[in-house]
This record gives structure tokens, sequence and C-alpha cells, in this order.
């Protein structure tokens, strides 16, 4: 057995000494985006510390919890924050927890998260539905020995968001009442936010938004033959010629007003799987 495979067996021994179940719907909330919590009628949590191998989350508004339960009467597994490759991981290490999810019987993935808008159209407090996305970080978690239990070695990326799921999501936005963009997100290293110069590069190579996250754990969920749904909340507007300084303070209010209508997206969406 390899190392990542015994790694992910040592996780399992952990939370099969509380559960057994399989947990069909993974879910990451982001920076400010915690409330979907409320909604899920808890089994079990642990935190980070408390499972081998996991990273510790070091970002404000990143809890660090792995919550076992349900949502409308779906096993889920929730990651309660997120990690960066800003914060110095490794981007196999930022989805290890991925992996674990696969073995916990994860076939489908909601992934949160906040962002910088960059399409003029595009205002905050805005959710985009992600239908495609840049990796800019400079790096993949599929880099080095192929673990061919997990996954092939050149995974397709012709659909790295499911159409499936993006339907779904559109349905319900519309059955709700509640305005969507949908668009292609870039993935850049941070941690500082982006220059003029790179706002105005990021937009004419085709995003929509920029943020630091999402596409490690989608790469390796795609990988896995997990179907994502990606929403960004944009927390911040990023036009080069109205660029205002903006801080962390701020995002997160911004995520944290929006944050209502994702939760509402992602309960329905888990309804209807």
């Amino acid at each position: 057995m390899s190392e990542l495979l015994k790694k992910i067996q040592q996780v399992l021994q952990v939370i099969s000494q509380k559960t057994t179940k399989k947990y069909e719907i993974g879910i990451i909330l982001g920076t400010g985006l915690g409330g979907l919590v409320k909604d899920i009628e808890v089994e079990f949590t642990f935190d980070y510390s408390e499972l081998p191998h996991f990273p510790l989350s070091t970002v404000e508004s990143h809890v660090g919890k792995m919550i076992l339960g349900s949502i409308a009467g779906k096993n889920v597994v929730v990651l309660q924050g997120r990690f960066h490759y800003y914060e110095g991981y490794t981007m196999q290490q930022i989805t290890f927890p991925v992996r674990v999810m696969k073995f916990l019987g994860v076939k489908y993935l909601l992934v949160s998260n906040a962002c910088g808008g960059m399409n003029p159209i595009y205002k905050r407090g805005d959710l985009m539905i992600i239908n495609d996305h840049i990796n800019l970080l400079g790096d993949n978690p599929l880099i080095g020995k192929n673990e061919d239990e997990l996954g092939p070695r050149f995974p397709d990326m012709s659909e790295p968001y499911s159409e499936e799921l993006i339907q779904i999501a559109e349905k319900v936005a519309l059955e709700n009442k509640l305005k969507v963009q949908k668009g292609v997100y870039v993935a850049v290293p941070g941690p500082n936010l982006e220059t003029k110069a790179e706002y105005r590069f990021l937009r004419t190579i085709g995003a929509d938004v920029v943020g630091m996250s999402t596409v490690p754990e989608n790469i390796v969920a795609n990988h896995m033959g997990i179907k994502v749904l990606g929403i960004s909340i944009v927390t911040d507007e990023c036009f080069p010629d109205l660029l205002k300084p903006v801080s962390v303070e701020e995002v997160i209010e911004a995520a944290n007003l929006a944050e209502p209508k994702m939760t509402k997206i992602f309960h329905e969406v888990i309804k209807e799987l």
C-alpha cells in the first residue's frame, strides 16, 4: 500500500470509531461561508487536529472542523474551513481531505469560495456558478507518482464542473428568484490581492472572477470521478480603472451578507440529488 493510501486509512480508522456510514455528498465551505452548518443535523464533529495528516486552517473565518451529518435527509461530510497554497501547504496536503471524502462515499462535491469580480457586469454580493477554471497556481496536486487506485494518470478536464449539477443549481436559483451569474474562476497563489495590470491580464485571458482556492480540490475530485458544483461569492469589485483598497474584514462582511443565498442554493441542490 502506498504512503498516501496508508494516510487515508489512518484517518478512516479514527472516523470509523464513531461511524461507518457512507456520506454521498461532500461540502467545502470557504471564507465567511460557514452558515450552512446551521442546516446540518450533526452526528459527529472532528477538529482537524484530531484527524491524522490533516493540515490546520490558519486563515481568519476558517474554523477547521469536519462535520458528519445530514441535510434534507442526505448524508453529508462538511469541511468547515479549507487550506490554501499561500499558507505554505503542498498541493497534496491541501487536497488530502478530498481524497478522504472519496473513501467516505462522496460522489458529489459542493465547493464555495469568496472571490474578486472582474467581469464588469458583476457586483459585490453576486453569486457566480463556476462553469470552468484557469489554474495559475503554478502547481498541480497530481504531480508525482500517480495512484492508479484513485484515478488515471491523465484525467480528462473537459467538464471540470458537472453540467448536471450546474443545471440543477440554475433551476433552484430560478425557482427561488435568486440572481446568479455563471463564469470562469481563475486561481492565483496569493496571498496579496492583484495589481491593476494583473486584473487586466486575468480578464484578458478569459476569467470572470479571481480567487486563491478551489482549483486544487476540483482537480483531485475529477481525478477520482467525483462530480463538482462550485459557487463563488463576489466579495469585491476588481475593475482596474476604479480599483480601491479592500481589507479582509470587508471581504468577510460581503461573504456573510451574500451567504444565505448560496446556502439556499446548496440546500435545495442537495434535496434534488
